[in-house]
């Protein structure tokens, strides 16, 4: 077994690499110049993410389809995540994952907007969309959508449930000393209890869910910065400094060039926002919009609240700290950040991370949802859905190194199917665009 995880963490270091990277941060800037800057319209987009109205077919409204997608991205890699870029990358890892999160709303747009036009609507009025529908519909690629499917399948029961059930429960265990199996079954109730109403059931809990935790969240770490609002000014210029110019070694820290913080906080931001690896635009798809450029919009917001905001803050926060010079990484130095001011710096970063956990499995349950229904029919989704929810409970009790790197893998490797669709048909995302904007600026 530990040669096969060894081998796995190699497969794993590859495909994550610098050549996936560059192609993910490519298609990024491509799309936001191919687009005329579509961030622009961000602004207008989020006041349109709240309406609730019914436009057209769709099973959930626009901020449904919007808060259900940042359920699932919002999750362990905003909180924990950010820290470990910031131990690897030095501050300046702040403003590349900042940068990464602004370029990469061209790319969600992109996604989006593709897998709502080229979406299925059943004659029962469920509607099925993703990359699979515009590589088959689109470019007539039916193997790389399948390929498509069952990487999304395989990673949906890794990082999308088991490896999130197994963060709640060894949290819950460290903070509280409560059994696995007691958080287990807890977490377990509640998923079933969500998911088996189908996407239906999931937006409307994520309705609730999301804008609450993420608020509540933001205002912690403003709480956290003001307590520290002294060393807030340097703190910044630091981050600024940092990005363009790397971090001589302090304290416990190795020091990091120029190249570490924009490897590691470009990495870390790819990985938190997921734009480009083709998992939004399937819940996107979902929406009740009477225009694909309507919803790709909306869609492009989470981007910006997962990354602009709820990233950025954590890494000021964690720079704030002083604590990433002490030599701590990933989870410690989270913790260690969080608790330079008692009680409320605990209090927060374990209300996010219980909350962003809980909502990445509710999120990436839909996900797995329609891509085993793609690769093997209707009938399958009911047991699907019982199986989801028993893997919460094994992933609670068990570690699964094994299955983290797996899912690990074939997160990375939905993002190739998904990237040849938006290169190839950026025309298309383009005449979309310009079409919808000057009939609306001669309406």
């Amino acid at each position: 077994m530990s040669g096969l995880e060894k081998l796995l963490d190699q497969i794993s270091g590859y495909v994550w690499g610098v050549p996936l990277l560059a192609v993910l941060f490519g298609t990024h800037l491509f799309l936001t110049f191919r687009l005329g800057f579509i961030q622009k319209h961000t602004f207008s987009a989020i006041r349109m993410s709240l309406t609730r109205t019914r436009e057209g077919e769709g099973e959930i409204s626009h901020f449904g389809a919007l808060v259900t997608a940042l359920a699932a991205t919002i999750g362990t890699g905003n909180i924990v995540g950010v820290a470990t870029a910031v131990a690897a990358g030095g501050p300046g890892a702040v403003l590349w994952m900042w940068l990464t999160g602004v370029f990469g709303m061209a790319t969600k747009y992109s996604e989006a907007l593709l897998s709502v036009k080229y979406r299925v609507v059943g004659g029962d009025g469920t509607v099925s969309g993703g990359p699979m529908y515009v590589l088959e519909k689109a470019m007539n690629m039916k193997w790389l959508a399948v390929l498509f499917a069952v990487f999304t399948v395989v990673a949906s029961f890794g990082i999308g449930n088991m490896v999130q059930a197994n963060s709640i429960a060894a949290m819950v265990e460290s903070n509280f000393n409560i059994a696995p199996w007691i958080t287990g079954v807890l977490l377990t109730v509640f998923t079933a209890v969500v998911i088996i109403g189908g996407i239906k059931s999931i937006a409307k809990v994520c309705e609730y869910l999301v804008p609450f935790m993420a608020l509540l969240y933001v205002i912690g770490c403003f709480v956290l910065l003001f307590l520290r609002q002294d060393s807030l000014p340097e703190t910044l210029q630091l981050i600024f400094s940092s990005a363009f110019n790397g971090q001589a070694a302090l304290g416990g820290f190795a020091g990091a060039g120029v190249r570490e913080a924009m490897r590691f906080g470009i990495a870390r931001g790819l990985f938190s926002n997921e734009s480009g690896l083709g998992s939004a635009p399937i819940v996107a798809a979902a929406a009740q919009t009477s225009h694909p450029v309507r919803q790709a919009l909306i869609s492009a917001t989470g981007t910006f609240w997962d990354t602009v905001v709820l990233c950025a803050v954590t890494g000021i926060v964690v720079v704030n700290s002083g604590m990433w010079q002490s030599g701590l990484k990933g989870a410690e130095l989270t913790n260690a950040a969080f608790n330079e001011v008692p009680y409320i710096g605990n209090a927060v970063l374990t209300f996010g991370l219980l909350t962003f956990v809980f909502s990445t499995i509710l999120g990436w349950s839909y996900y797995g949802e329609k891509a085993m229904e793609y690769l093997f029919g209707k009938q399958l989704v009911v047991p699907y859905r019982w199986a989801w929810v028993a893997a919460v409970m094994v992933g609670s009790v068990a570690s699964l190194q094994v299955v983290w790197t797996f899912a690990d893998i074939a997160n990375a490797l939905m993002a190739l199917p998904n990237l040849v669709s938006l290169l190839v048909l950026s025309p298309v995302v383009a005449a979309e665009t310009r079409a919808y904007f000057q009939q609306k600026a001669e309406s």
